[in-house]
This record gives structure tokens, C-alpha cells and sequence, in this order.
């Protein structure tokens, strides 16, 4: 009996991300490519170096830009590594072979594509082992705040950090918001008409503000609620009571807290009975992960 393959977060990936890439690339260079003028179809390599501590992630991406341009890449570390580059040094993670041009073509997109992706899954894994180190036990989670066009590295990064994607798009989950039920009157409307079209297998979230809306959201069939806004001891609270009621009736439901959260009062939202924690610090204005590529001579 053969070992089993060794599970990698690149088989997540659609085959389409390559055509997106493909885009990235015609947009680098949308006409003529002077620099490759300059250095034509020598047979080069390269050192991508990384030159700030961090999580590797983005790995398939980087792979694939040099694919396209008829290179080859060879990782010395694997995609999930922490990388810690030398006091005021470099570190060597990768080489890519190639003609000069080629190489040349695909740097800057590639490293935009690994230092952001990097980024994301070192502030994911940051954020986990904070919430981890406070005791909480459930889910940490991003949120769809994530950048059009990009949201697909943007996940991947997060997953390979040790947090939840959470719904990658509309069409994963039901998310009711505020905006939702105001356009419908109630909570209770707002989820009669998710679950009519969803049907069991779409799971059905609902923004909640207070306990009553809530109890109101879970009465019509919510799955998920999440307490919006709530902070410390009062999420404590209304966490306790709610799950303490609920399970009073037979009735079980996820709840999610979001709004505020950082690596600075991580351990203010710790409660037991939230099942998931989620927030955008994990990939909106996160800082990159250093890398440089630089031809060998």
C-alpha cells in the first residue's frame, strides 16, 4: 500500500488562477519590453532572497508567473516556513532559471504576488497563536474585506497562516446584514427569504446588534449569528446568555463575533462560548514580507 500524497494548500486552486496570472503579466507589459531588449535570452538564474522575518506563502503563484515565462523555480524552504533572514542580511529561498529576459519579465509580479500573500499568513499566524496563547479554542477567521481581483492570493495566505478564510464570496454563504433586513423590514423575513432559495446546503449568517435580534434570528432558522460591535465583558455576557438559552430549547447555533479585533486586544474577545473569532487585521493593511530577486553573477 503507497503512503498518501502529502496534502498542500496549492491543490485548493482553480486551474483559472493561471489564467489570472497570465493577466497580471500582459498588464506588466502590455506592449514592448525594453528592459528585455537590454538583456535578451541569456541563460540566467536567479536568488530570491527574503530580507524581513515571516511567513513563506504564495508559493504556487510566484511558481507559476515563471511557468508562463518558460523558467523554472526551485524553493529551498517549504511554503508555511518561518523564514528568518540573518541580522541585517538576506536569506536565499528560492532559484529561478531562465533566460535573463524572462526572469526579468516575471519579477516584480511575482514578488508583489509572495511578499503580499507572505504578509497575510504571517499576520494570520501571529493573530492565531495570541488567541491560542489566551486559551481560545475556536475558529480565528478573515473576512470577504479583501482586494478586488486579488482575493484568491489573499485567502490563500490566510489558510496557510493558520486562519479560516471564512466565506470566500456571496455565493458560499448567506451573510444578512444590517442593509438586508432594513430593505426587508425584519430579521425574520430577511432569513425566510435566504432559506427559500438556499435551501440545506447554504448556511444562513445573521448581523446581529443586541440579544433580541439575536433570538429573533435564530427563531427563523439562522445558522450562524454574529455579534457585531460587542467588546469585552458585554460579549461575555450576551454570549453566555444566548448560547445558555438556546441550548435551554434544544437548539444549537454557531456564534461569531467581529468588528475591531487586533493583535493588541486579541484577548478581550476570548470567551468560551463564541465559536468564531473574525476580523480584517489579518489581511487589510498588513505589512509585506521582504523579498528581492537578484540575477547570479
Amino acid at each position: 500500500m503507497t503512503s498518501p500524497t502529502p496534502l498542500s494548500y496549492s491543490h485548493l486552486l482553480p486551474n483559472t488562477y493561471k489564467s489570472t496570472i497570465a493577466s497580471w503579466l500582459t498588464e506588466d507589459t502590455p506592449s514592448f519590453d525594453y528592459g528585455g531588449y537590454v538583456v535578451g535570452e541569456t541563460p540566467s538564474s536567479a536568488t530570491l532572497f527574503c530580507k524581513s522575518p515571516g511567513i513563506l506563502a504564495g508559493v504556487p503563484f510566484f511558481t507559476e508567473v515563471f511557468t508562463q515565462l518558460s523558467c523554472t523555480v526551485v524553493f529551498h524552504h517549504p511554503e508555511g516556513t518561518f523564514l528568518t533572514p540573518p541580522a541585517g542580511g538576506k536569506l536565499a529561498v528560492a532559484t529561478v532559471t531562465g533566460p535573463a529576459r524572462c526572469i526579468l519579465l516575471g519579477e516584480r509580479v511575482a514578488l508583489n504576488t509572495l511578499s503580499r500573500c507572505s504578509g497575510i499568513a504571517t499576520a494570520s499566524r501571529s493573530l492565531v497563536d495570541l488567541a491560542r496563547g489566551a486559551g481560545y479554542t475556536g475558529i480565528i477567521a478573515g473576512t470577504r474585506k479583501t482586494t478586488p481581483g486579488f482575493r484568491l492570493v489573499e485567502k490563500y495566505g490566510m489558510l496557510v497562516g493558520g486562519a479560516d478564510a471564512h466565506r470566500y464570496d456571496l455565493s458560499s454563504m448567506v451573510m444578512l446584514k444590517d442593509n438586508h433586513v432594513w430593505s426587508v423590514g425584519s430579521i425574520s423575513r430577511a432569513v425566510a427569504a435566504a432559506k427559500a432559495v438556499g435551501g440545506f446546503a447554504v448556511k444562513v449568517e445573521v448581523e446581529c446588534q443586541s440579544e433580541a435580534e439575536a433570538d429573533e434570528a435564530i427563531e427563523a432558522g439562522a445558522d450562524v449569528v454574529m455579534l457585531d460591535n460587542f467588546t469585552g465583558e458585554g460579549l461575555r455576557v450576551a454570549a453566555r446568555s444566548i448560547k445558555k438559552r438556546w441550548e435551554g430549547k434544544g437548539r444549537g447555533v454557531l456564534l461569531e463575533c467581529s468588528g475591531g479585533l487586533t493583535e493588541e486586544n486579541v484577548k478581550s474577545f476570548v470567551c468560551e462560548d463564541i465559536d468564531i473569532i473574525s476580523t480584517s487585521s489579518i489581511h487589510q493593511s498588513t505589512k509585506h514580507v521582504d523579498f528581492s530577486l537578484k540575477i547570479d553573477h
